[in-house]
């Protein structure tokens, strides 16, 4: 399959969280099972800006990892048979390395390491001004798939 983009409208078949907690506006390139990219642009009114922190605000360090996952969630729901699937955190091991401001664009980078069982390993980067602010190493299922694979009780 080709790569291919996704506007806001598109990403809503693909991603099951909605705003405010959707951290994606515009998936610019995907190729199912393989990567995804897009941005997330952060207006001054960003509902999360008034209280982190008032005087000092920026983009919460746990909403930049909900974006690369849920970037990393478009990788794989992109996917044959996929698309509207839930899926869930196993596991992040994440590193901040700047402040996301009020006004910038975030930039989103993830790519699949592995694909089994239900189960993705993967990495993702955020950008803003050109420079990492935050990167992760993840690990999400789609519990549908998964289960299928668990031992019968």
């Amino acid at each position: 399959m080709s790569p291919f983009s996704l506007d806001e409208k598109e990403l809503l078949l693909y991603q099951p969280n909605r705003p405010p907690f959707l951290m994606i506006d515009y998936v610019t390139e995907v190729s199912p099972g393989k990567y995804a990219n897009g941005f997330k642009n952060l207006d001054e009114d960003e509902w999360f800006f008034p209280i982190h922190f008032p005087g000092n605000p920026n983009m919460p360090g746990a909403l930049q990892l909900e974006a690369l996952a849920q970037m990393l969630t478009v990788a794989i729901t992109t996917l044959p048979d996929l698309q509207g699937k839930v899926t869930h955190a196993i596991s992040h091991t994440v590193k901040f390395k700047k402040e996301v401001l009020p006004g910038r664009k975030y930039e989103i980078k993830t790519k699949i390491n592995s694909w089994n069982r239900g189960i993705c390993r993967g990495i993702g980067q955020g950008f803003t001004d050109g420079e990492v602010a935050c990167e992760a190493e993840m690990m999400i299922t789609i519990p549908e798939i998964l289960k299928s694979f668990l031992p019968k009780k």
